[in-house]
């Protein structure tokens, strides 16, 4: 008995790490699109876009269904959005950020 209470135990504190560890990734990946949408020059979007994109690819990880379509698109235009920053087209790379930042609230949700 104790084994399976143990058994059990385990399996909630690792499903309720994963949901934790979603809302953190989605929560960080909004907080850090936004600072890349109002970064004045094409470095410093670069800079927010890449952190946003880590969090989002982690939170697409364990997210499933439509949340994880979402967070993977999202993913794609912050991918976009660094290369156009390292173009140094920083209204380009905005735009995609902004297109992220869409689709990371919609995950989230």
């Amino acid at each position: 008995m104790k084994k399976i209470t143990l058994i059990g135990s385990s399996l909630l504190l690792a499903t309720s790490s994963a949901v934790f560890a979603v809302e953190n990734h989605g929560k960080a990946a909004l907080e850090r699109a936004n600072a890349a949408a109002k970064a004045s020059d094409a470095k410093e979007i670069v800079k927010q876009a890449s952190a946003a994109l880590e969090h989002s690819l982690a939170s697409a990880i364990v997210l499933k269904g439509a949340s994880q379509k979402r967070m993977e698109s999202a993913s794609n235009h912050l991918e976009e959005a660094i290369n156009a920053g390292n173009l140094g087209k920083a209204d380009q790379a905005k735009t995609h950020v902004n297109a992220a930042i869409t689709e990371i609230q919609g995950a989230n949700s």
